[in-house]
């Protein structure tokens, strides 16, 4: 009988890796016939022996066990009972003590696989957790970047057929025409604005602008010091906010790059339709430019490459960077120097860095 429920076991283990087939079935299978043989040997008055297929059939159920509690943690209870119980074929009848105490210790194995069990099911848990709010913050963050991307162009349209209208003496069908495409436009960017809404998070708040310029330096080490000549109500919301995105990166380069930096200069101030942001460390008393990342033979490089303008016109800002901080960005999994030189490319802006006396500057123009 030990052979027959040994083989079952392993023909149980075997079936539980197969993909189509969940691990609860051969879990509770297995477990069903090693209880029902362990049920037959004090029924019929049977003793077992402790015979090699018993060593084999025990690890077979606590693999099952293991894989139950991992993907069907009721499922585990069946083989666990089984290895608890499988001592009487050998101990019945006997001493109630010598029976409980056997199956109290073999019942340890059980609950500790079973526990090991559970714990990766945690981790499961976790990592598919983790796995879907990564792809939920991708979606989001694509959303608004399309929000974006189609705003710019339907307000665009919009002038025009503002700018239309102001004609004289337009006949009436393309006065009509006119008034319903801004009308259109209009029904478009409010749907735009309500859909972005919905898809965030209800206590995510608007994204933060020059408005949180002074918020973002209190919390920053060393000491930032803010110039802001602009209201966050004289530019565009996406003006502010991309202003606020050149600051903190600006801010987490001179993190990375320059540890032993003591103070940051950020100054935003607005010429016509432009705003300029600059933001400027002083490398540290005594700290050598080369002491920042790239050493001080790769300097030239630096100030060849970085200081250049990284604005768009079929220019790579990629490029230029590759002998300054952009490049480190890229190595360490981050590019949102040279990603935003590329965005403000797009729109009319630019954005450059390089060395400044023992520090760094990274400088922006960026359209109202």
């Amino acid at each position: 009988m030990n052979l027959i429920s040994a083989v079952v076991q392993l023909c149980a283990l075997v079936v539980a890796f197969r993909p189509r087939v969940p691990p609860a079935y051969s879990a509770v299978g297995g477990g069903a016939a090693s209880l029902a043989i362990t049920a037959y040997h004090p029924l019929t008055g049977t003793h077992g022996d402790a015979t090699f297929w018993l060593v084999i059939e025990v690890p077979a159920l606590l693999a099952l066990t293991l894989l139950a509690a991992r993907r069907a943690p009721l499922a585990a209870l069946v083989p666990g009972l089984a290895i608890s119980t499988i001592l009487l074929r050998m101990v019945w009848p006997g001493p109630p003590s010598l029976i409980l105490a056997g199956c109290a210790g073999w019942s340890l194995g059980a609950v500790g696989v079973a526990a090991a069990g559970l714990y990766l099911r945690s981790l499961d848990g976790n990592r598919r957790r983790a796995v879907a709010q990564a792809v939920r913050d991708q979606r989001l963050a694509l959303a608004r970047d399309l929000h974006d991307f189609v705003a710019h162009d339907v307000s665009g349209m919009l002038v025009q057929a503002q700018a239309a209208r102001l004609a004289p003496e337009l006949p009436p069908r393309i006065e009509d025409a006119l008034r319903r495409i801004e009308e259109g436009g209009q029904r478009a960017l409010t749907s735009l604005d309500r859909t972005v809404h919905m898809l965030n998070e209800p206590a995510r708040g608007p994204a933060p602008g020059i408005d949180g310029l002074r918020d973002l330096a209190d919390g920053f080490s060393p000491t930032v010091r803010v110039n802001l000549a602009v209201e966050a109500e004289q530019i565009s919301r996406e003006a502010s906010a991309t202003v606020y995105r050149v600051v903190t990166e600006a801010l987490t380069n001179v993190r990375r790059h320059a540890p032993r930096a003591t103070t940051v200069d950020i100054a935003v101030t607005r010429d016509g339709d432009m705003v300029h942001v600059r933001v400027q460390d002083d490398g540290g008393t005594g700290q050598a430019a080369g002491d920042r990342g790239v050493g001080r033979a790769a300097q030239g490089d630096r100030a060849d490459h970085s200081g250049a303008d990284c604005s768009g016109g079929g220019r790579s800002g990629g490029n230029r960077s590759g002998g300054g901080r952009f490049a480190g960005l890229g190595r360490k999994g981050g590019f949102g120097l040279a990603g935003l030189a590329e965005v403000l490319g797009t729109v009319g802006g630019s954005l450059s860095a390089g060395p400044h006396g023992a520090g760094w500057r990274v400088t922006a123009t960026v359209p109202v």
